[in-house]
C-alpha cells in the first residue's frame, strides 16, 4: 500500500468529514435540491485553478464517457440529494457516523461487480463497521429511521460512484470532480429553484464554500487516492471522514453526546484500522494496456522513456507492454487482475 493514497485518502476524510456538519446546518436554510446543487457547483469552482493542467485527449473522453457519466448521476446527482434530505431528519453527529456506511457498499460492490481483491483484514474491517451503523441506526424514533434510510441511500450511490472512479484512468481527478459539479451541481440546483426554493445570500455562499472543500477537493483527493489503494480500501481509509464529522459536531456546533454514538464511533474506528497490512503477495501478470494517470518511474512498472530524462512525480497518456512478475501490492490501477487461482 503506497503511503501517498492512505494521506490523499485521509486528507480527503478530513475535508469530507467537516462538511457534514456544515451542510447539516445548511440543510434548514434550503431544500435537499437546492443545497446539493450548490455544494457541487462549490465543487466545481474549487477545481478550477488545476482542471487545465492535463487535457484529456478526445479519445479518453469517449472510452470514460459511460462510467462517467454512471459517477455524475449517481454520486453527483442522486446521492447529494438523498443525503441533504436526511440530514433534516437526523442529528449532525448521527449522520455523520452513518456515513460510514458507504464503505459497507463500496466492499461489497468492489468485490462482487468489480471483482477487485478485499482480502480477510478488509473483510473484517468492513463487518465491524456494519456492526457500528447498526448501533447508530438502531431507535425507536421514526423520524431517525427515515433519516437513516435516506443517508443510506446516498451511501449505495457513492459506493457505485466509488467503484467507477477509481477506475476511471482516462480522466484526471480533477476532470471528474469538474463535470460532476458543473452537470450534477447545476441540474440539481435548477430543480430547487423551479420549485420555488430561493436561499438567502449567506446561506449560498456557505454551501459554496462547504461544496468547495468538503466535495470538490476531497472528492479529487480521494479519486487520486483510490487509483493507489483501490476502491475499497481508499473508502477504508476515507470511513474516518464520519469520525472527524461527530468531534465537529461535539465541539464546534455543541451537540449533544450520546452513548450510542460513542460506542458506534469506537466499533467503526477498530474496523477501519484493519485496513493496515492488507497488501498481498504473489505471481502476477499485467496485459497491455493504455492510460493517464500520475506516476514515476522507479516503481517497476512505468519503464518508458522520456526526451528530457523526466524523473519526478509526472502525468501523461502512457502504455505498458505485457509483464509478469510478484511483488507486494493493493488493487491500484495496475492490479485489478482476477484471484481467482491466486
Amino acid at each position: 500500500m503506497t503511503r501517498r493514497g492512505v494521506l490523499r485518502c485521509s486528507l480527503a476524510a478530513v475535508l469530507f468529514g467537516i462538511s457534514a456538519p456544515a451542510a447539516s446546518r445548511l440543510a434548514g436554510d434550503m431544500g435537499a435540491f437546492t443545497l446539493a446543487g450548490l455544494l457541487y457547483l462549490g465543487a466545481a469552482i474549487a477545481v478550477l485553478p488545476v482542471v487545465g493542467r492535463v487535457r484529456p485527449t478526445r479519445r479518453a473522453i469517449v472510452r470514460g464517457a459511460p462510467r462517467l457519466a454512471t459517477a455524475v448521476v449517481l454520486g453527483g446527482a442522486v446521492g447529494p440529494v438523498l443525503l441533504a434530505a436526511g440530514l433534516s431528519h437526523a442529528p449532525a453527529a448521527t449522520a455523520s457516523l452513518l456515513l460510514n456506511l458507504e464503505l459497507v457498499f463500496t466492499t461489497l460492490l468492489a468485490y462482487f461487480v468489480f471483482r477487485e481483491h478485499i482480502g480477510p483484514r478488509v473483510v473484517s474491517g468492513t463487518v465491524l463497521v456494519v456492526i457500528a451503523g447498526l448501533v447508530l441506526g438502531w431507535s425507536g424514533n421514526a423520524d431517525l429511521r427515515w433519516g437513516t434510510l435516506l443517508i443510506a441511500g446516498a451511501c449505495l450511490c457513492w459506493g457505485v460512484d466509488n467503484c467507477v472512479t477509481a477506475n476511471l484512468d482516462e480522466l484526471a481527478p480533477s476532470h471528474i470532480t469538474l463535470v460532476k459539479g458543473v452537470i450534477a451541481g447545476g441540474a440539481n440546483l435548477t430543480i430547487g429553484l423551479l420549485l420555488g426554493d430561493a436561499p438567502a445570500g449567506w446561506p449560498i455562499l456557505g454551501a459554496l464554500v462547504v461544496g468547495g472543500f468538503g466535495y470538490g477537493i476531497s472528492i479529487t483527493l480521494w479519486v487520486a487516492g483510490a487509483r493507489d489503494l483501490g476502491a475499497a480500501r481508499g473508502q477504508l481509509v476515507f470511513a474516518t471522514a464520519p469520525f472527524v464529522g461527530a468531534i465537529v459536531a461535539w465541539t464546534v456546533f455543541t451537540d449533544p453526546v450520546t452513548t450510542r454514538e460513542v460506542v458506534s464511533l469506537v466499533i467503526a474506528a477498530v474496523g477501519v484500522s484493519f485496513v493496515l497490512r492488507s497488501d498481498h503477495d504473489h505471481d502476477h501478470a499485467h496485459e497491455p494496456t493504455e492510460h493517464d494517470h500520475e506516476h514515476v518511474h522507479a516503481d517497476g512498472h512505468h519503464d518508458h522513456s522520456h526526451p528530457d530524462g523526466e524523473m519526478v512525480r509526472h502525468q501523461h497518456a502512457h502504455s505498458h507492454e505485457a509483464l509478469a512478475h510478484a511483488h507486494p501490492h493493493v488493487p491500484d490501477l495496475h492490479h485489478r487482475h482476477d484471484h481467482a487461482s491466486a
